[in-house]
């Protein structure tokens, strides 16, 4: 397994000049979209790591991934509401997959398994956790309900190409195309 790490993910913003403090304000301008646009994935995050998120939708943008990440406007102190709830269903509606970014700050989420069971419900087969370590030595232990979701890892394929994919079994995996059009149960 090579998931990508806080850290590459964090290398991934700065090298698009995206600094830690710039985050939100960039996350906030994504945000701003029209409702009607389509993505390929809805990115489920905490807003703890904003400069964590703005990396892991670099480097799927990178692969020509569209990415929809919903950053609220105020303070992280500012009540979500039914209109927010309903702008999040909007969004997701419009999008094929949702990857959980999961990180040791995600669990502090109220909205990411909110997210999480939305989608799912009207998506089925296509969630898949995006588990974030500190580092590839730490490995990953996320939340118990985490494991009924694929794992979305960095892939060698048998072609020689290199990618973002989903981790289908022992030593298989679908690509990021595949888990979009076909879905994947575990």
């Amino acid at each position: 397994m090579t998931f990508v790490t806080l850290n590459e993910a964090r290398l991934a913003a700065s090298a698009r000049g995206i600094s830690a403090a710039a985050a939100p304000i960039e996350l906030r301008k994504a945000a701003a979209a029209p409702l009607t646009t389509q993505y390929h994935f809805f990115l489920s995050h905490t807003r703890e790591d904003a400069a964590v998120v703005a990396g892991v939708k670099t480097l799927l943008e990178g692969e020509g991934w569209m990415v929809y990440v919903y950053w609220a406007e105020g303070d992280a102190t500012t009540r979500v509401n039914a209109a927010t709830a309903a702008d999040l269903r909007k969004r997701m509606n419009n999008c094929q997959a949702l990857i959980y970014a999961s990180s040791e700050a995600s669990p502090s989420s109220k909205w990411m398994p909110w997210e999480l069971g939305y989608f799912d419900g009207r998506k089925p087969g296509r969630v898949a956790i995006m588990p974030l370590p500190s580092s590839a030595a730490t490995g990953f232990k996320g939340q118990e309900y985490l494991e009924l979701y694929p794992n979305l890892e960095r892939f060698n394929w048998t072609d020689g190409t290199k990618s973002l994919g989903i981790r289908t079994g022992v030593g298989a995996g679908k690509t990021l195309g595949r888990f979009i059009n076909e879905g994947v149960t575990v």
